[in-house]
């Protein structure tokens, strides 16, 4: 039988067979050399042909800021290429820039909020979150009434339970600062602030190293110790490559907004899931949104405001 089929996989992906003659020992080399880039030190390990591409392909990439639209479809076509291979489903990913005269903001309203977690399911379906992992981008916290002290707060309670009497309930998650101390920490400059004031994480960039998590005075962000496994029928297949795209082991990510939603003029997961009305969203430089009109109508606050890291984030009670 003519070996000829063989050769075809490895001549398509760039790799031909006398390269990869020695394929062990360069997978040794790369996984050694590159073993700190967690983007890629997995898919080193367990490659076939093409995954190899593709991961030494993810590895040589520009950061997302400085490549080209060439260079973002290539990098696109590669993460929708490994989507297919290891979760088996079509997805697209989206790179929507910033909107013009837009600037978003959250407010939430903790006197409406009951600790049920919609909100935290939502976001954990929308974005792509690992089901094992429970990486959730958004932590609810239950406090006895009239104490602020958050570190008295109950990360843990029975959802079903709530709301329980004598308590209410504070959802946090990245607040989105206009000066995030998260991206001052970052040694490569993995993730930074938007014009729209979305601080995103270009996740091929990131190393792992969490200076940024140590940075965050919110709790903000998550560290992925595992790859998110997700059953193929719940991936949500429409993506951005600053969001909800798929996201590899041993890196960090976070909320973002849901910028593959609000970007195009729809609202995040979680404010359509709350079922008490609690949170309101929008562009602080419309006079005419929802946003704003809580911010000059209402008593609003931000969580550790003498840090100065001016979040887009209030919190507000009837």
């Amino acid at each position: 039988m003519s070996m000829r089929p063989e050769t075809q996989p490895a001549e398509r992906s760039g790799w031909s067979r006398r390269s990869l003659l020695k394929r062990g020992g360069m997978l040794t080399f790369l996984a050694g050399l590159f073993g700190a880039v967690p983007a890629v030190a997995q898919k080193v390990a367990e490659a076939d042909d093409h995954a190899l591409s593709d991961a030494v392909g993810a590895l040589f990439q520009k950061h997302y800021q400085k490549m080209t639209p060439e260079e973002v479809q290539e990098a696109i076509a590669r993460i929708t290429r490994t989507a297919k291979r290891e979760q088996g489903v079509d997805i697209t990913v989206a790179t929507d820039p910033p909107l013009q005269g837009v600037i978003f903001g959250y407010a939430l309203n903790i006197s409406k909020c009951k600790g049920v977690r919609r909100c935290v399911e939502a976001c954990v379906a929308e974005n792509n979150q690992g089901r094992e992992s429970q990486i959730q981008y958004i932590r609810v916290l239950e406090l006895e009434k009239g104490d602020m002290n958050l570190n008295d707060a109950d990360h843990y309670f029975a959802p079903e339970l709530v709301p329980q009497p004598g308590k209410f309930y504070m959802p946090i998650q990245c607040l989105q600062c206009d000066n995030p101390p998260c991206v001052i920490a970052c040694p490569v400059q993995a993730t930074w602030k938007e014009p729209d004031g979305i601080v995103v994480v270009d996740y091929n960039w990131c190393i792992g190293c969490r200076y940024c998590m140590a940075a965050c005075p919110y709790w903000a962000r998550r560290f992925n110790f595992s790859q998110p496994k997700i059953p193929k029928e719940q991936v949500n297949t429409d993506t951005h490559y600053l969001g909800n795209r798929p996201r590899p082991r041993g890196v960090v990510e976070k909320c973002h907004f849901c910028i593959q939603r609000t970007r195009k003029g729809r609202l995040p997961a979680c404010l359509e899931a709350c079922p008490t009305g609690a949170r309101v969203f929008g562009n602080i430089l419309d006079p005419n949104s929802d946003i704003r009109y809580v911010l000059e109508n209402k008593t609003v606050f931000r969580l550790k405001e003498e840090l100065g890291t001016e979040p887009k984030f209030w919190y507000y009670t009837d």
